[in-house]
Parts: C-alpha cells; sequence; structure tokens
C-alpha cells in the first residue's frame, strides 16, 4: 500500500519518530521525554510528528511502554511515563487529524524485528525483549501480534527471576513495580547503572572508580564504554548484568517456545558483550528440548526496532481496514 506513515517510540528517557513512505523510514528525530506530566508528554508527541513528518500524513503508531488497550489506545497502566488512563489514540488523533495507533512499545519493536530489511515477515513466532530503562516484551505469535485479553500479554520484565527461596522460606511480600528479583529490576538498564555505581565503589582503581573520583557518577553506558576498552572490573559487571538478561531468556523459550528470542532497546548496544552471556545462560536454563530450536540474537533493526514497528503498526491497520471496508462493500 502506498501511504506516509510516522512511527514514535516513547521512552522513559527519550523519545523518537521517523517516517515511513514507499518501503523506506526516514531519519530519527530524537528528543529527551518530558514526564512533568500527560498533557506534556500529549504536547511533545504531536510536536514530535510534525517535525517528523515530510508532507502528508496517513496514519501514526505509537509505541508506549504500557499495558494498551489497544481498541481505544487507553494506557491501563504506565510504570515510567505517565500516561495512565489517558486515551491517547483519541487525544493524540485529535491533535494530528489523523488516525493514531496505540500499543504497547516492546510489542510494535517485535513486529518490526519478525520482518527482515525489506519489510517481508520472516519470523511467524517471535518474542522480543527490549531491554531499556525498564524491560519490555513483546509477541508475534502465528504471524500476528499477540495481546492477551486486556492488552498485557508479553510484560516479561515483570517475570520473576532470583527470589533466592530455599526451603521453607515464606515468599516475600510484594511491593511496587518493579518487583525485588523481577527481570526489570535487576536486568534493565536501570540496573546496569547501580552495577557500575557499585563497582566504582568496590574497585576503585577500575575506570568506573576513577570515573567516581573525579565527580562524576558511573553509568551503564560508562561501563559498557569501559569493558570494550578492556578494564576487567567493568566486564565483570557487564556479564553479571548480562547473565541476568538471559535467564529472562530462558522463561521466554520455555514458555513460548519461539523461532527467536531478540534482544532489543538501547541495551543492544552493547552487542555481543550482551548477547554472548546471554545466551549462554539461555541454553543452559532453557528446557533441552527447546533452547536449541530458538535462534537468540540482537535486534536487527537496532535501536529504530521502535520507530520502525510503530510505523508498520500504523500501515498494517491502515491497510486492514482498507480490506475491511471493501469486502464489506462487496
Amino acid at each position: 500500500m502506498r501511504g506516509s506513515f510516522v512511527g514514535v517510540d516513547l521512552g522513559g528517557t527519550k523519545v523518537a519518530a521517523a517516517s515511513l513512505a514507499e518501503g523506506e523510514l526516514g531519519e530519527s528525530v530524537v528528543w529527551p521525554t518530558d514526564l512533568s506530566n500527560s498533557q506534556a508528554v500529549v504536547s511533545q508527541l504531536a510536536d514530535l510528528v510534525t517535525e517528523a513528518t515530510p508532507g502528508r500524513l496517513d496514519a501514526v503508531g505509537v509505541g508506549i511502554p504500557s499495558v494498551v488497550e489497544f481498541e481505544s489506545g487507553r494506557a491501563v497502566s504506565s510504570v515510567n511515563v505517565p500516561l495512565a488512563d489517558v486515551p491517547l489514540r483519541r487525544v493524540l488523533g485529535e491533535r494530528l487529524g489523523v488516525p493514531v495507533f496505540v500499543d504497547n512499545d516492546a510489542t510494535v519493536a517485535a513486529l518490526a524485528e519478525a520482518h527482515d530489511e525489506n519489510l517481508r515477515l520472516v519470523a511467524r513466532n517471535l518474542v522480543m525483549l527490549t531491554v531499556g530503562t525498564g524491560v519490555g516484551g513483546g509477541l508475534v505469535l502465528g504471524g500476528r501480534i499477540y495481546r492477551g485479553s486486556t492488552g498485557g500479554a508479553g510484560e516479561l520484565g515483570h517475570t520473576i527471576i532470583g527470589l533466592g527461596l530455599q526451603g521453607e522460606e515464606d515468599v516475600p511480600p510484594a511491593g511496587e513495580f518493579p518487583q525485588a528479583g523481577s527481570l526489570e529490576a535487576v536486568g534493565a538498564g536501570l540496573a546496569l547503572d547501580r552495577f557500575a555505581n557499585e563497582t566504582a565503589r568496590l574497585y576503585p582503581e577500575s575506570t568506573l572508580g576513577r570515573l567516581a573520583a573525579e565527580g562524576k557518577t558511573p553509568t551503564g553506558g560508562d561501563a559498557v564504554a569501559a569493558a570494550k576498552a578492556g578494564d576487567e572490573a567493568a566486564r565483570h559487571t557487564v556479564r553479571a548484568w548480562a547473565e541476568r538478561v538471559g535467564i529472562g531468556v530462558a522463561n521466554a523459550i520455555n514458555t513460548f517456545d519461539p523461532d527467536e528470542v531478540v534482544l532489543g532497546g538501547g541495551a543492544a548496544l552493547a552487542g555481543e558483550l550482551l548477547l554472548g552471556p546471554a545466551a549462554e545462560v539461555a541454553r543452559a536454563y532453557a528446557h533441552p528440548g527447546l533452547a536449541d530450536h530458538a535462534n537468540i540474537r540482537l535486534a536487527r533493526h537496532g535501536i529504530r526496532a521502535g520507530v520502525l514497528g510503530a510505523a508498520l503498526l500504523a500501515q498494517h491497520e491502515v491497510e486492514h481496514t482498507a480490506e475491511r471496508s471493501a469486502t464489506e462493500v462487496s
């Protein structure tokens, strides 16, 4: 179908948008996310779409880090951005004057990753883990997005990967999300930030330790850069984080028996430092009958999977509406 669409990837740290026209994805426009309130977020999204639109605009797709009621585009719950109960599909559509489709950010990234560089569907059963400020999950099962009964399917960041219970110990009381021991709590980018600071404290002679001594707060990005440069303390820190992500991958394999598990989000910039330990741990913890089938890889579309998937969502929904209308007429 010919048309011009814009995909938006909203995260807790930054928001990106890019146009999709004639099978070509344009350059991304990236801004820091305005988290002051829901009205500010909506205004920022509208301005960003306008900035990213080269001319004609047929529809907009938006991926947000929230459980989404797809029909209304309402964020049922939202942990990292202030969008809970906001009917984003209607509100943003009224601002822009075109159809808007809203889905979970990891879900639209999964849709992108199920397609190759030529936008052909190449994986019918795929699980996507997006590791960034939080950890999201997206599911493509049987070649279609799987949303579950409420739109919340794929919240794999909230699976529990480490309570450390032994024998007769009671399960600890539940707390606020992300729960202690969840994949998001120990495997997100914010967790790597914490690990980097702890490494700086324990190893003052390391690269991270020297950054702290200069009055800087080491980040997960600093840890990855130091690890790539050969700093042993940083390499150990990044590996420990990647192994926790690997437990999440194993859970995904054991639950869905997919063709592929894809690691995306900003953390994928760690490359083999993430993929190697995560895949090694995942194959050790996945069921023997499933571990060798699933291909574990980094996102082929890189950090742009979110905007591409959101744009594809808009395109597919417009195409579906057109096909349905044509069928009703005939």
